[in-house]
């Protein structure tokens, strides 16, 4: 008789983080309805076509709890389409992201899957 050896499994991954950069913008104007997201690992144009539609949770903490009894508040946001060469994203949110949220972490989730 052998000794089965187990493994140690560690929970599946499933989200990325990420950097708000800022909100689009041209010369004189911004559009604040369109965030810019940098994702980590993610360093060329041809490695964000993996997470377009893909789920973005920006999370905050309230002074008060909600309902269910959580201090976290959630704004979901979706990926629309690469920014540039260099791995940056344009995201659109439920509700647009609030100022001080810019240089805050956001999680890119891997679902819902392309493949």
């Amino acid at each position: 008789m052998t000794k089965e050896t187990k493994e140690k499994s560690r929970p599946p991954r499933l989200y990325v983080n990420g950097a708000i950069l800022g909100y689009q913008r041209g010369l004189r104007t911004q559009n604040n309805s369109t965030s810019l997201i940098k994702i980590k690992g993610v360093d060329s144009k041809d490695e964000t076509q993996f997470y377009v539609g893909k789920r973005i949770a920006y999370i905050t903490k309230g002074s008060s709890a909600d309902r269910n009894g959580s201090k976290f508040r959630v704004n979901w946001g979706k990926v629309c389409r690469a920014h540039g060469g260099n791995g940056v994203v344009r995201c659109r949110f439920h509700r647009n992201l609030p100022p001080q949220s810019i240089g805050g972490k956001v999680r890119v989730m891997l679902y819902p899957s392309n493949v």
